[in-house]
């Protein structure tokens, strides 16, 4: 390194001193435009002085300085006052940021908006220092992930850049008959045993699927005991902290939005859940329908064997699904139009759909088709875009115009150009002009990087968990995601 420095010096030192002033120098910054300097900063610059480095311009000082190590970079700290200033720019340590597995607009939406902890914080944002928090999140320890969706799910490490494996949910795990806690205990352990990780060596991040839908005392209670239920397994078997946040929430959180509704198609049903601030507004009103990925999968198996097409499996018929079917944004010209398509899936061979590819998918708006005797997926999610403008929560009423898709079968080709479409044939003007619908930011598995976000967080675990004392001292219970 003094090699180089040495170098730079040389290529410099024939400059004028007027040219290569640290407070006419400008730093050509091409990260985010909210991470600037301020005019007190800047006067501060061109008042400091790091010796014969003065002569070296800031922008080319600021990329010898990209080139350490950060840990490196912040033992220059304690050289003086002036190199302190230089080194805690907040600019170089979004660069170091910027250079991560996670994306950076992730890592300022999550360190902006949910480094506080619950409830969120909806105060103006206050510039953080970067330096502390990439020292942060270097400490944290991360967190074991298990998303347990309504019919598989995805663990792993919130270090690494995706889940890491997959299993049959805790909803249907071990034997139904037994009790709830046994049958817990019994699929945190497997989980545990598969990753190969001891129990009590970091804290878990539970996502905790939407069930019992309404704000009644009897759903209160139930939500409630389902959670502790959780926290009981997981601290006997002595996991050091737990944060368990619904599985909606973290899907939100993965799209970089605290407030929103979730359209989460679920195994089973779909649910669709408006938030705020990174609560459930349950008041408002949690919608259901009765059509899952479970029900397309089904109702394209039916519709392979009406057409004689063999199949061994439904891991067939689901492939098919996943890579062949998409919506139509409009129903009726599609049927006018030749939609045939092949896949070859592995070890089954090729096949052919036809109008099963978008068929499949019209039963989320026309459940009558697969025979069911339920409201479409854009009429639910009008009727609670209706509910959260009538509530009036928020003086803001965008935060109900952004709606997010969450689940596997939410990655349908066409989906959100539909479901936007029939949004503005059923609501007023006022209310669809804005709406936004966005598709899962991370297909099937949004839920599980909504909680690698919280994980991975300068503040984890103790913004986001609840320990073993403050369970049993019933500190913190009384959080219902």
């Amino acid at each position: 390194m003094s090699n180089l420095l040495k170098k730079v010096w040389e290529s410099v030192s024939t400059r004028s001193n007027s040219n290569s002033s640290r407070g006419n120098a400008n730093w050509n910054y091409a990260g985010p435009s909210h991470v600037s300097l301020s005019s007190e900063q800047n006067q501060m610059y061109s008042w400091s002085s790091t010796g014969e480095f003065d002569r070296i311009p800031m922008d080319i000082f600021m990329q010898i300085l990209k080139l350490l190590a950060p840990k490196e970079v912040a033992m220059l700290t304690a050289v003086c006052k002036s190199w302190k200033l230089i080194v805690s720019d907040n600019r170089l340590w979004v660069s170091y940021l910027q250079n991560q597995h996670v994306p950076w607009d992730s890592i300022f939406f999550s360190e902006v908006s949910l480094r506080s902890g619950y409830p969120l914080q909806t105060y103006p944002f206050e510039m953080q220092s970067f330096m502390k928090i990439y020292g942060q999140r270097a400490l944290s320890p991360g967190a074991v992930i298990i998303d347990g969706g309504s019919g598989y799910c995805k663990f792993g490490w919130s270090k690494f850049d995706s889940p890491s494996g997959r299993s049959a949910t805790f909803l249907e795990f071990g034997n139904i008959e037994s009790p709830m806690y046994s049958r817990l205990r019994h699929f945190f352990a497997t989980i545990y045993s598969r990753m190969q990780v001891k129990s009590s060596t970091q804290p878990i991040v539970v996502s905790i699927p939407i069930t019992q839908y309404d704000d009644t005392e009897a759903a209160k209670a139930a939500r409630r005991q389902f959670k502790e239920a959780i926290y009981s397994a997981l601290f006997g078997m002595n996991v050091p902290a737990v944060c368990a946040v619904s599985q909606a929430t973290l899907a939100l959180f993965a799209a970089k939005r605290s407030s929103g509704i979730v359209v989460n198609i679920g195994f089973h049903q779909t649910s669709v859940v408006p938030i705020l601030h990174g609560k459930i507004m349950r008041k408002v009103g949690v919608e259901s329908v009765g059509v899952g990925a479970l029900k397309l999968t089904g109702f394209l198996r039916e519709q392979m064997m009406q057409r004689n097409l063999q199949f061994d499996s439904l891991y067939t018929v689901r492939s098919l699904k996943e890579n062949l079917c998409y919506v139509a944004v409009d129903y009726e010209a599609e049927l006018c139009k030749d939609a045939e398509a092949s896949y070859e899936v592995a070890a089954a061979g090729w096949f052919t759909l036809k109008q099963e590819r978008f068929q499949t998918g019209e039963i989320l708006f026309q459940p009558r088709i697969a025979g069911m005797r339920a409201m479409g997926l854009h009429q639910a999610v009008a009727l609670c875009v209706e509910h959260c403008h009538a509530a009036e929560l928020s003086a803001d009423e965008s935060w109900f115009k952004t709606i997010v898709l969450a689940g596997g079968s939410a990655c349908l080709p066409g989906l959100p150009e539909r479901l936007k479409k029939e949004l503005h044939h059923l609501l007023a003007p006022s209310i669809a002009d804005g709406i936004r619908v966005i598709p899962p930011p991370y297909g099937a598995n949004s839920a599980w990087y909504g909680a690698k976000l919280l994980g991975n967080l300068s503040t984890f675990p103790n913004s986001w968990c609840i320990t073993k004392k403050e369970f049993r001292s019933k500190a913190r219970r009384n959080i219902v995601w």
